[in-house]
């Protein structure tokens, strides 16, 4: 009998666990793998979450969050962590997603060990080193040390192709994301969460309430950025008194200190803590648009019908942008106000963003990547 393919799942925050469980689960019905899921919980709380959720136990727990860890000793403390990982249980491939600064340090420390490398969400680029910082080196480095790159779209092949990656390892897959929030959406469905913070009334989808949801926590953005952001949210609440304006905060203290010192003591604008999984999908489902800086958002939102409105210059993912369900608007306070306010109050313009086809896939790239996987 043929041994079985020694994979190893390598992650550390909330959206890369999303993006993953998918194919962790996925993997589990084909003995032809053995399987190892190895987390550095550079989110520990959220990560936890999403992990129960999907009914997923890590079998390596890192566990490498300190508090305040600059990028420098993260990175050098998960290079040294996995590199001791690797020597234990010598995996014939890795699989690592998107672009954080667990996905490189495990692509480096694989690459020390000869171990192949697969990396889901490939090619996305803004072709600004800082925008998203550290994302977009993250990225453009573990391309070049990855075997397989499971692309979402062809635009993000082109990418791939434009650095030089043969034809022959890029894998357009659609986006796992989809996979996992049509498993959330049949949980939700049948069992609305309760969210602390909000009343049930306003998270019933019959409520005739509009609800805005809102998140926020780049880095590029602290400090002025974020100020103007809440400017406009307040802005917006004045003008809109009616409409509620959900914000889940970050923990990050650079993000809620403008925002509680701006926002706080707003009738119709509730701040409640980060949310899990389940709670923020059911959020997405009943809110009538999103505001947000998240990239996995602009790919999930678009699924549910809709619009987002991304407080970024630029984006790594313009297929969202080209298709029409999402729109970037930086985190400039006078635009945010007018491009929230048009969605609001011009049923044109809304209709406009809802009905497009979201271009990130069909829910099928968990089992399109594992196909792959199977017969190479």
């Amino acid at each position: 009998m043929k041994k079985a393919k020694k994979v190893s799942i390598i992650f550390g925050t909330r959206p890369e666990a999303i993006k993953l469980s998918p194919i962790i689960l996925g993997l589990r019905e084909y003995p032809q793998f053995e399987s190892n899921v190895c987390v550095t919980a550079q989110h520990r709380e959220l990560l936890d979450q999403v992990l129960s959720v999907f009914r997923i136990k890590p079998d390596v727990d890192l566990d490498l969050m300190r508090p305040n860890q600059g990028l420098s000793d993260l990175t050098a403390r998960a290079i040294s962590a996995l590199d001791v990982y690797f020597k234990q249980y010598q995996p014939d491939l890795i699989l690592v997603q998107g672009d954080t600064t667990t996905v490189l340090a495990a692509s480096l420390a694989a690459f020390y060990h000869k171990i192949k490398i697969g990396h889901i969400e490939a090619g996305l680029r803004t072709w600004d080193k800082y925008s998203p910082y550290p994302e977009e080196i993250n990225r453009v480095l573990t391309t070049h040390l990855a075997d397989y790159h499971f692309a979402p779209t062809g635009w993000a092949k082109s990418n791939l192709i434009r650095e030089g990656v043969p034809k022959e390892r890029i894998f357009i897959t659609g986006n796992t994301v989809i996979d996992a929030l049509q498993i959330a959406l049949k949980s939700i469905r049948n069992h609305q969460p309760d969210i602390t913070g909000l009343t049930k009334s306003l998270l019933n989808r019959s409520d005739p309430r509009p609800l805005v949801l809102i998140t926020g926590h780049r880095r590029e953005s602290f400090g002025a950025g974020f100020e103007s952001i809440c400017q406009a949210i307040a802005r917006l609440a004045d003008r809109f008194p009616q409409t509620a304006f959900v914000y889940p905060v970050h923990l990050n203290p650079n993000v809620r200190k403008p925002v509680f010192k701006i926002l706080s003591n707003r009738k119709n604008v509730h701040l409640i803590g980060p949310l899990s999984y389940l709670p923020f999908v059911a959020l997405m489902d009943r809110c009538i648009l999103v505001l947000t800086d998240s990239g996995g958002i602009q790919e999930e939102a678009p699924s549910l019908g809709k619009p987002v409105l991304v407080m970024r210059d630029r984006t790594e993912r313009p297929e969202a942008i080209k298709a029409g369900t999402a729109k970037l608007v930086g985190t400039d306070s006078n635009r945010i106000f007018k491009s929230v306010s048009n969605l609001l109050t011009d049923p044109r313009a809304y209709a406009a963003m809802v009905n497009r086809k979201n271009p990130y896939g069909d829910g099928k790239a968990s089992s399109r990547i594992i196909e792959i996987l199977k017969r190479d």
